[in-house]
């Protein structure tokens, strides 16, 4: 009898489960020698994302003076924040990941860190932004009085971001080894995806006639679902949830897929 094949056996995600110990020591040490030589260090890693928040707290405060129905201007502040923080995370991530199979190429023979970890490794080097953003929003939260029993499904929504993500990278730095413009369009769509995403307004705040473009953008439901559980203490809707669940595991099964069977022909042209 012939034994039936793990299923990801033909998948990049295999290595997630057997080179984790790896990959986290990989992006720690990789992390430290980024901020080496300067006189903060590691701290950086704490203060950029601490530092633009706050200029993006005082510009929508202080100067845009944008308010809505129901939340405090330090609350909306939050509710900001709450959709700021998965874009800069992942902006950070597909900045860093899309050109990793090009940046890593010294490690495509090299069996002790299987090249498929280089898209792992950008999504694990921009949690950083996650964990320093998601503390303060938590902490106001907390302190405004209004932290709900949603935050329990935080864990969930933020593993399903990053498997969402990743899963967009096995296929983004695949093509970016035939097609190296791909960086140059990636700063264009993030500056898209930051105005077409409910970041700094609010769903109500758009005209009927321009909702199907919330609706065609995946990024928004993401942005939303955080908001939704974290400011305004409601969980998503169900078709919501359906959405965020099955378009997650969707991109991440594909990119793994199509990264272990494509791999061993793009290689060839790094």
């Amino acid at each position: 009898m012939t034994g039936t094949a793990p299923p990801l056996a033909n998948h990049s995600a295999r290595y997630l489960v057997s080179h984790f110990g790896l990959l986290w020591r990989v992006t720690r040490n990789e992390l430290a020698t980024r901020y080496a030589g300067s006189i903060l260090g590691l701290l950086w890693f704490l203060l950029s994302p601490v530092l633009m928040l706050a200029t993006y707290g005082a510009v929508y405060l202080f100067i845009f003076r944008v308010s809505t129905t129901g939340l405090t201007p330090g609350v909306y502040v939050l509710y900001i924040f709450a959709g700021l923080v998965p874009f800069l995370s992942t902006s950070e991530a597909l900045a860093l990941g899309v050109p990793s199979v090009v940046t890593n190429r010294s490690v495509l023979s090299n069996t002790v860190f299987p090249i498929d970890l280089a898209p792992a490794k950008a999504v694990l080097g921009s949690q950083g932004v996650m964990v320093v953003g998601l503390a303060i929003i938590l902490v106001g939260m907390t302190l405004s009085g209004r932290l709900a029993w949603t935050v329990l499904l935080l864990p969930l929504l933020w593993v399903l971001h990053a498997l969402a993500i990743l899963g967009v990278l096995w296929v983004l730095a695949l093509v970016n080894v035939v097609f190296r413009d791909l960086p140059n369009f990636l700063n264009v769509f993030l500056m898209l995806m930051l105005v077409a995403s409910p970041i700094a307004y609010t769903p109500a705040m758009v005209p009927r006639s321009l909702g199907v473009l919330l609706r065609l953008n995946p990024f928004s439901y993401l942005v939303m679902a955080y908001q939704s559980i974290l400011v305004l203490g409601r969980p998503p809707s169900a078709a919501h949830c359906v959405v965020l669940l099955v378009g997650s595991l969707s991109l991440f099964f594909f990119g793994s897929w199509f990264f272990a069977r494509a791999k061993r022909v793009m290689i060839d042209y790094v």
